[in-house]
Order: structure tokens, then C-alpha cells, then sequence
């Protein structure tokens, strides 16, 4: 449970004005002091962070996030920091003071949350300082409450209970790969080792598809792009499924027996975590594109770019080749996203393995807002080598 990422746990965040508890709260949920508690307001700044396994839900996130009420020119960043945290939360917790008595800001946020479709739980913290009734409350804010005392962990178990009654099943889908592969199906890996990968181990998406693969009694065969032609001259029987890195989809492509399935992971990825019809949708508009026209690219993790970087080298070379011009190309990277989406003709997306499904949706949400296309690395390399039909047959 511990080894889970991030990016595959429950997001719970915890919202509320300055100096109601939330701090307090989440080192009641944890049973541990990692979030720093003090009465002078304001104390939390950043978003604080913290997996740990929920029972019966399983591995979870609970986010710390600063007061709703924050005041002044850093508050207001402060403020604007909690509001990102939004796009990742599958499920609230609306924290009040037991003295309940202006609940403007709650309402506010509530109403937002209500509009993004996350499930809140409301929490009534510090009882012992007023007990009042929540029929009080719930007629400004229209959901479940729950009392504690988050100091003391008073009634912090029925809190778990409603945490657990609220959580959505959905948070994230149940197979990346196993609704399209049979058990004993052989399934043919190509992971070449990109230069961004870390030393001694696979990327991500590689090890969570093969994990996959077996979870579904599958048969993971695992080689490089330069032994593929050696893989299969040694089968005595096609595969039943190629996936490959996007990268080299091209000579995968050409390698490859045209009745044999094939995709990518970035592709796999885009269904796990996105909506695959509207990144194919949004592939297609690569046709659209002119010459200078505004671009997006971003990526849901940090690293350094080195020489021959996917999203700063190759796919700015592969869309400039397509559309017979240099585009004008913005990169983003980590919960960096642009607020102002007008002026791009496309965003172009990585696979997002490092984002729960929550965080992509919002991005995807965005872009919709706007009728922006957005699509994925592996869909727009895909199109861009003409091939976008063929990889995406395995999910008719």
C-alpha cells in the first residue's frame, strides 16, 4: 500500500478558513503530527501532502490546504494555490469552527465544488467551543455534517465512516489494459529505454501496464525496439497485442504485422486516465494547424530536459513537419497550467501518469470550456504518422 503512487490513491483535501482545525484534522485522520498546528492564523501556507492507506477505502492522499479566508497579496497566492488543488480532489472536506456564524466564504467554495461534481463532507470542528446545531448550518450549506474535535480526535471514527460512505468508486477505472487482453493472451512490450527514464528502473506507464497485464493472467513479453524483429522471428505464433513506447511508433509500425492490434501506452494512458474520444477528437485538429499558430504542450511531471526530450525536441520537429511550418510552442510542467487558454489552437498533453484522473479530467474539463482541442502524445504521434486508425482498433 505504502509503494502505491500517488497518482493511483484517492485524493481527499480539506478546506476551510484560517485557524478552523484543518491542520489538526488531518493529523487526527493520520494519527501522526505532520501538519504543523499553531492559533496564530495562517500558519499553512503550501498545500501539505500526505499518502497513507484509509481502511476499508485503501491508499489515499489528504491534502492541507490554506484558509479560504486569507488576506492580503501573498494570501491571495495562497488562496490561488488552494483553488489548484481543486483540480485533483476526488473528494472535500468542508471544515467549519464551531462558532459557524459567517459562513459567506464556505458557501462560496461549496458551490464550486458542487459544480466540479466532488462529492464534500461537511465537518464541524472545535464542538467544545460552541455545539451548535447543525440544522443551523445546513440550511446555508445543504450537506452532511460530522462533529468532531479534532484536537482531542473526538469522533474522528465516525468522520472516517462518512469519508468512506462518500468516496467515489469511480475515482479512477478499474483496468488500464485488462478489459482488451484475454487471460494467457501474449502481449508484446516495446520499452525502449528513453533517456528520461530512471537509471535501473522502467518508466511509470511501463511498469503499470505490465503489472496489469499480469493482474489479467496475461503473458508480458518485454524487449527494446532493436531486438522486436528477433522477439518475433523466436514466436511460433503472432502476439495478440503489441504496445509500444510512441516514441518509435513509426518503426514499430512498419515491423509489425498489419492484422496484429497495436498501441501505445501513452494511448492506454489517455483511456485510463482521460476521455479517449475527445484526445482523438482533438488529434484530429492537428490537420488545422498553420504555421505559427499557438501550441501547448504539457507535462504532468518536472524533470530536466535533456537532448532529444519528447515534448521540447521531438513532437515541436514531428507537428513542424506535419504542418509545413514552426509552430509557436509554449511548454508547461507539473501543476503549472495556464489560467488564460485563449489564443492556443491545441494542447498537446503527455500521458499524465504521474496525475490522478481527477487532475487530467479538470485539464481536459478546461480546454472543453473554451472548445480547445486537446489531445496526448501518443494519440498526436499516431496521427501525425498516419497510423491513428490502426492503434486505436484494439479498444472497437
Amino acid at each position: 500500500m505504502q509503494q502505491t503512487p500517488n497518482s493511483n490513491r484517492l485524493h481527499i483535501a480539506i478546506f476551510g478558513k484560517r485557524n478552523v482545525g484543518k491542520s489538526s484534522l488531518i493529523n487526527a485522520l493520520t494519527s501522526q503530527d505532520i501538519a504543523l498546528v499553531s492559533s496564530l492564523a495562517g500558519t499553512t501556507t503550501d498545500p501539505v501532502y500526505k499518502a497513507m492507506e484509509l481502511l476499508p477505502i485503501g491508499p489515499v492522499v489528504l491534502i492541507d490546504t490554506a484558509g479560504l479566508d486569507d488576506e492580503g497579496e501573498i494570501g491571495e497566492l495562497r488562496i490561488k494555490k488552494t483553488k489548484e488543488v481543486m483540480d485533483k480532489t476526488d473528494l472535500a472536506l468542508l471544515v467549519i469552527d464551531g462558532d459557524g456564524a459567517d459562513l459567506s466564504f464556505e458557501k462560496v467554495w461549496y458551490e464550486d465544488l458542487k459544480e466540479r461534481k466532488i462529492p464534500v463532507v461537511g465537518v464541524i470542528n472545535k464542538i467544545d467551543k460552541n455545539d451548535i446545531l447543525i440544522e443551523h448550518i445546513q440550511k446555508v450549506i445543504d450537506i452532511s455534517f460530522v462533529k468532531v474535535n479534532a484536537k482531542d480526535r473526538l469522533n474522528i471514527d465516525e468522520l472516517k465512516k462518512a469519508i468512506m460512505a462518500a468516496a467515489p468508486e469511480d475515482f479512477e477505472k478499474s483496468t488500464i489494459v485488462g478489459d482488451i487482453v484475454k487471460p494467457k493472451a501474449k502481449v508484446l512490450v516495446v520499452a525502449p529505454q528513453d533517456i528520461q527514464a530512471p537509471k535501473g528502473r522502467l518508466i511509470l506507464p511501463q511498469v503499470q501496464i505490465i503489472r496489469d497485464l499480469l493482474d489479467n493472467d496475461a503473458m508480458a513479453l518485454v524487449v527494446k525496439d532493436s531486438e522486436l524483429d528477433d522477439i518475433l522471428a523466436s514466436l511460433k505464433e503472432k502476439p495478440d497485442l503489441v504496445i509500444t513506447d510512441s516514441q518509435v511508433f513509426k518503426k514499430v509500425n512498419a515491423i509489425i504485422p498489419k492484422d496484429v492490434p497495436l498501441t501505445s501506452f501513452s494511448i492506454l494512458m489517455a483511456r485510463y486516465k482521460g476521455d479517449l474520444n475527445t484526445l482523438v477528437k482533438g488529434a484530429r485538429a492537428i490537420d488545422t494547424l498553420k504555421p505559427g499558430d499557438k501550441v501547448l504542450i504539457a507535462e504532468a511531471c518536472t524533470h530536466h530536459p535533456l537532448e532529444g526530450d519528447i515534448g521540447r525536441e521531438k513532437l515541436p520537429m514531428w507537428l513542424a513537419e506535419k504542418v509545413g511550418g514552426k509552430l509557436d510552442i509554449t511548454v508547461c510542467a507539473g501543476s503549472s497550467f495556464p489560467e488564460e487558454l485563449s489564443g492556443y489552437k491545441l494542447i498537446v498533453h503527455c500521458g499524465a501518469c504521474m496525475f490522478n484522473r481527477q487532475q487530467l479530467m479538470s485539464r481536459i474539463k478546461k480546454a472543453n470550456i473554451v472548445e480547445l482541442p486537446i489531445t496526448n502524445f501518443g494519440i498526436a504521434i499516431a496521427h501525425i504518422n498516419g497510423i491513428l486508425d490502426r492503434v486505436l482498433s484494439a479498444f472497437e
